[in-house]
């Protein structure tokens, strides 16, 4: 190779893009004029024409990308924090044990030895996941195998600092972002407890993959917390998805005959998304307890079209852009979460004054 025939070729292209850019910054439209100064009082954060806008009014519909950031700051933090706790807790105890380096001393004493993940776990994992069998083949057995074992090994060291940690507590110095939607529940199907302390407002699509996951979740949130909590379903057919606006209508024609009814339709429809043709939409209907000839009659009339497209619109408003989107009290999870991610808001709600 030439080096100084390369080293050549890069400083002209460098010259190049440095022409580009000085050419581009003088034809570049006039920049706004923007002056930074302390806010003259709290909630102000700047003046247009000597009026002033407020912290609410420039976030506006865009609460729930600002919350989703701050928690992806949190999450970033913390995540270093879980570093820093390795590096100090377990390397002095690896300095007091003798061991050359800190992956030494867990992988002696803390993983020791080769993780092994059973046919039974690897099972479990699949159908939780609900990883089809079609798509599974060798490289991503492998791959499920490696992530499995990634997650028992950091599981393993997890424990071990929480046992170093059960005495001498970690003072975290950062807060946990809280979101404070206010997001009425309407006239939207209804289950738990009424006079329950937290209520749990889901914004789902039938046909949404995530949302059929989730929805088991919701089931088990349902089972373990009983009426301790309300659990309300917003209406949020996504686009893309031809039979989820359709589904959407038939679980409200249902609705109006029973809202037990309701759930049992939902249930059915989450089970079998690849199905949900106006045939099998009757089949749910008729399995979860409603009248045929009822059902029938509210779909072919698109009853609660003009129904399904306020709930879109009220979602939208709010700033959901993705299914399924829960508010817990207000406080946004979004995405198929496990149950342990409902758990932690949920224990926190009923645990707060």
């Amino acid at each position: 190779m030439n080096t100084k025939r390369t080293l050549g070729v890069v400083g002209a292209s460098l010259l190049t893009l440095a022409i580009i850019v000085s050419c581009t910054s003088d034809s570049a439209k006039a920049k706004i004029n923007f002056v930074y100064k302390d806010a003259p009082k709290a909630g102000v954060v700047a003046k247009i024409n000597g009026e002033e806008v407020t912290e609410d009014q420039l976030i506006g519909d865009a609460q729930l990308e600002l919350m989703q950031l701050k928690k992806q700051e949190y999450d970033l933090k913390m995540g270093q924090l879980n570093k820093l706790l390795v590096e100090r807790l377990i390397g002095a105890e690896a300095k007091k044990a003798g061991s050359p380096t800190t992956e030494d001393f867990i992988n002696k004493n803390i993983v020791k030895g080769d993780i092994k993940i059973s046919d039974a776990e690897y099972k479990k994992f699949v159908k939780e996941k609900n990883i089809p069998e079609s798509n599974i083949n060798e490289q991503v057995k492998e791959r499920i195998n490696s992530y499995m074992k990634e997650q028992k090994r950091e599981e393993a060291i997890q424990a071990y600092v929480a046992k170093l940690t059960k005495s001498s507590p970690v003072e975290v110095y950062f807060k946990k972002p809280k979101s404070n939607v206010n997001v009425e529940v309407g006239d939207a199907p209804i289950t738990g407890g009424d006079s329950a302390k937290v209520t749990i407002v889901e914004f789902s699509d039938f046909q949404c993959p995530f949302c059929g996951r989730a929805a088991k979740t919701v089931n088990e949130v349902r089972k373990k917390y009983g009426n301790k909590i309300k659990l309300a379903f917003k209406q949020f057919p996504l686009p893309m998805h031809k039979d989820a606006g359709p589904a959407a209508e038939a679980s409200m024609c249902v609705f109006e005959q029973g809202k037990d009814k309701f759930w049992k339709f939902g249930d059915l429809a989450f089970s079998n998304q690849e199905k949900l043709g106006a045939d099998e939409l009757v089949k749910y209907a008729k399995s979860s307890g409603a009248d045929e000839a009822k059902f029938k009659e509210c779909v072919a009339a698109k009853k609660y079209a003009d129904f399904v497209k306020k709930d879109m619109a009220y979602g939208e408003k709010l700033g959901v852009r993705s299914t399924p989107t829960f508010f817990i009290n207000g406080q946004l999870l979004s995405g198929a979460l496990p149950l342990e991610a409902f758990s932690e808001v949920i224990d926190e709600e009923l645990n707060s004054k």
